[in-house]
């Protein structure tokens, strides 16, 4: 038990120094010249594709949009009936909001990750490509930081709960 804790440490140590460090590079390449596609003859078939590509990708955005800014107005509506209607408002609701409103931030990072890889996926140059990984690369790191703090937030309230379900029992 105590290996597998000093190796989970180690992965949430190292991981998101990974993601950075790799971040970073990928930020400073930058392809100039070479394939930068001017002057290429575009075929009909590849033009056809990435106006195709293009609405994919903006419904992706809308997408993302829309479950990001109906979760926002859902937390709000729900924050403010417990406000308004409850006598004192509880902490472990307040958190269950929280918890709530970033798995829904983690279902649009997802989306708008989709809509940057289709984005590219139709004849991409070299910069486009490091483009794509950087964001990607940024976007994962604000999910994998998101995520972490759902699940401890979740693992605290399921141990908020566990002294309230034993005086229950008594």
């Amino acid at each position: 038990m105590n290996q597998k804790s000093s190796q989970n440490t180690w992965v949430n140590l190292l991981l998101p120094l990974a993601l950075i460090i790799g971040l970073v590079l990928l930020l400073s390449l930058n392809v100039e010249g070479g394939d930068t596609g001017e002057g290429a003859l575009i075929s009909p078939l590849e033009s056809w594709l990435k106006v195709i590509v293009g609405y994919l990708a903006a419904g992706a955005e809308i997408a993302a949009a829309l479950v990001i800014g109906g979760a926002v107005i859902r937390g709000i509506w729900t924050y403010l009936q417990l406000f308004f209607f409850r006598s004192r408002p509880h902490f472990d609701a307040t958190e269950g909001i929280r918890l709530q409103l970033g798995r829904v931030l983690a279902l649009g990072l997802e989306f708008t990750v989709a809509s940057d890889i289709l984005r590219t996926a139709v004849a991409p140059t070299r910069q486009d490509i490091l483009n794509l990984g950087a964001i990607v690369l940024l976007r994962t790191l604000l999910n994998y930081f998101l995520e972490r703090e759902i699940e401890q937030g979740e693992q605290k309230r399921s141990l908020d709960r566990e002294p309230k379900i034993m005086e229950n029992n008594r």
